[in-house]
């Protein structure tokens, strides 16, 4: 009898880490995030935030995400953003982003505890494929309001999206 529950322990611990990298398997795998945090829980407009990485693995397809804690007091449902991207070879892609922060029924999307929200949101719907070399992500927020209250650190995520 001992015999058999160590065996069925045994089974169900196998059983529970095949399970575990099952999962694991199916994750994206965090390749870069850097953020900024703002001590005072103010973005100012002119503060255009610089974040780097190296590329090394052409063959990937990553996604780029827009990192941001706020507090429950900001003021928008939404976030404007100018992103611009200088790839290696010096070339500047600019987008111009929309960002929901919030929905009418839903409220605050992300995760949030107590007053304090965290959202990674998707800079496009589609992977993106990046040369090798050196990428620079340049992050400024455009909204009428300057500074931005209730911001408390943003930046820029990049996870290579495993098959």
């Amino acid at each position: 009898m001992f015999y058999s529950m160590q065996r069925k322990s045994l089974t169900l611990n196998l059983a529970l880490l095949l399970f575990l990298f099952m999962i694991a398997a199916c994750q994206t795998k965090q390749l870069y995030e850097q953020s900024t945090i703002y001590p005072d829980h103010h973005w100012l407009s002119k503060d255009a935030n610089k974040y780097q990485f190296e590329i090394t693995d052409t063959n990937a397809a990553y996604k780029v995400y827009f990192v941001i804690r706020h507090h429950n007091a900001y003021n928008y449902k939404n976030i404007w953003l100018q992103l611009n991207t200088i790839a290696p070879d010096k070339t500047v892609t600019k987008q111009s982003l929309n960002l929901n922060l919030a929905d009418d029924e839903k409220g605050w999307l992300g995760t949030g505890m107590d007053d304090i929200f965290d959202q990674r949101i998707p800079v496009s719907n589609e992977p993106v494929h990046f040369s090798k070399g050196l990428y620079t992500f340049v992050l400024a927020h455009t909204m009428r309001e300057d500074p931005l209250d209730n911001i408390l650190s943003t930046g820029i995520r990049v996870e290579k999206v495993l098959p």
